[in-house]
């Protein structure tokens, strides 16, 4: 059975993506990200973990900074969530990071592999990074749309550097080289991909 919390955050990150999402190739993929979510994975039985980065979320993911009610509801169903979560660092390539990048960032995996519900098709996560930060450079098979909760900076193939701005969104293509880099304030995003071959 999915946990009520969980639900509740699926839920809300559905309506707060379909909202502010106008990419098409990004509303496509989020339909079937959450047709499939339909369906359940498997629970996971491992406890929480934050990393030393996660004193942020105070700032980044406080519901009084979101006046938006779809995205205040975001952000009330994460932090009922945030505590059954395991925060950890980027694994593999580092290429272009900032100074100080791997202490001062946290991933969680919400649905996906090592998820709170684990499964192989659909992964939907968050990213923290602390101030003044540059996360590296970095591809993937799964396409990806970001909802972003923060102020911060983003980088896609060979574009240059644009903020979306709080409830921005963003679609990566699958294998685009992309990143992120946070300014005076910790930068705070949820995304979610796509991992399984599209339909025919």
């Amino acid at each position: 059975m999915r946990s009520e919390s969980l639900q509740n955050f699926l839920d809300a990150a559905q309506s707060a993506f379909a909202t502010r999402v106008q990419n098409p190739h990004a509303t496509a993929s989020l339909s079937r990200i959450f047709a499939a979510l339909e369906t359940h994975g498997t629970p996971s039985d491992a406890l929480g973990s934050r990393l030393p980065p996660c004193v942020h979320l105070e700032q980044a993911a406080n519901p009084q900074n979101f006046p938006d009610p779809t995205l205040h509801r975001l952000i009330e169903t994460f932090q009922t969530l945030e505590s059954d979560l395991q925060w950890w660092p980027r694994k593999g390539d580092w290429t272009n990071a900032g100074p100080g990048f791997g202490d001062n960032h946290a991933n969680a995996m919400i649905v996906g592999p090592g998820g709170a519900e684990r499964r192989s098709d659909v992964w939907i996560g968050a990213s923290l990074v602390a101030p003044n930060i540059r996360y590296p450079d970095h591809d993937h098979p799964p396409e990806e749309t970001y909802l972003v909760l923060s102020p911060g900076q983003f980088m896609q193939g060979l574009d240059n550097w644009f903020e979306p701005g709080i409830g921005g969104t963003l679609y990566n293509p699958p294998g685009i080289l992309h990143a992120m880099h946070s300014g005076d304030a910790p930068l705070f995003a949820f995304w979610a991909l796509w991992a399984e071959p599209h339909p025919a």
